[in-house]
């Protein structure tokens, strides 16, 4: 009996450590000030409480484009374990940055991805966004642009004449695209979309970026195919604060939506147990001072241990 009570302690205690190495640490991308340093890294074990790695230093350099920024970092990590990683290269240039790293720390030769190019009008190219398309095996690539004078719904509601709406390429590789075409527009000034895979529904998280008469919240919008057919976006789930750069994960069953309250310098967050019943959690959550803008994304123990020794 002993033997066997031993025996069933070893099973309980390896399972328990299994599960303890099988659970993900929580990665978050983001920039500071103006975006000029380059790619920060925060990690949290439970979604919540997030610290800077090296010290809150940079960890990839922006090289590419006439400003050299490095704003709005997205990273997704493809089936075969690579990540990809694109951003805001510029307040007023036509393209976007990429680079793909296998570690998080060593980066490829970073791209220009001249995306808007083919419209000599247009005002820029900001928050882009990566999703992986498993059923297809691509990746689609999405940001929002202003071109004066395309959608004139708008045109006078926002900041310094800008009026976005969102566009989007695919690609296998990240060296051919597919021509650019429109992923959104409901008659209103749209920016920082990202969307999420729910079941067999694509749901889209966006800021109503209207200033007059002001909006500048987030709204959610749902569609049964990724690249077209978002419905008309809900009501706003954040409240009387200006919010920006959502960003989101599933974690014990609850959606969180992280988003900067980019006028209070700091970061909120809401939660949802069903993407309907929206609950203010900003006051749960503490990100490395400074914070802008990021993406949420999940790596494993022993990737994070080889990666913070």
């Amino acid at each position: 009996m002993k033997k066997i009570l031993i025996a069933c302690c070893l099973l309980v205690q390896t399972a328990f450590l299994a599960a303890q190495s099988s659970d993900p640490v929580y990665f978050f991308s983001y920039f500071k000030g103006n975006g000029e340093d380059g790619l920060h890294l925060a990690y949290s074990y439970d979604g919540y409480s997030w610290t800077a790695l090296r010290g809150d230093s940079s960890f990839l350099k922006p090289t590419v484009s006439k400003d050299k920024l490095m704003r709005d970092p997205c990273i997704v990590r493809g089936p075969d374990g690579t990540y990809h990683m694109v951003w805001t290269v510029s307040w007023n240039e036509r393209g976007i940055g990429y680079a793909s790293s296998t570690d998080l720390v060593h980066w490829s030769e970073q791209q220009y991805i001249p995306v808007m190019e083919h419209e000599p009008t247009a005002r820029n190219c900001w928050a882009p966004e990566i999703f992986y398309d498993a059923r297809k095996k691509e990746y689609m690539i999405y940001w929002a642009t202003t071109i004066p004078g395309r959608f004139s719904n708008g045109d006078t509601a926002g900041d310094d004449k800008y009026n976005h709406r969102m566009y989007y390429v695919t690609t296998k590789d990240f060296k051919t695209f597919t021509p650019t075409k429109l992923l959104y527009d409901k008659d209103f000034n749209v920016i920082d979309a990202t969307i999420q895979q729910n079941g067999k529904q694509y749901v889209m998280f966006l800021k109503d970026e209207t200033r007059k008469p002001p909006q500048k919240n987030l709204r959610v919008a749902t569609s049964k195919n990724l690249t077209a057919g978002y419905s008309s976006p809900s009501a706003p789930i954040t409240g009387k604060y200006w919010a920006e750069g959502p960003t989101v994960i599933k974690i014990n069953g609850n959606w969180i939506v992280y988003f900067d309250k980019y006028t209070e310098h700091k970061y909120g967050a809401v939660q949802s147990p069903d993407l309907q019943h929206w609950t203010d959690i900003s006051d749960k959550v503490s990100f490395p001072k400074g914070t802008r803008h990021g993406t949420v994304f999940t790596i494993t123990k022993e990737e994070f241990a080889r990666l913070n020794p």
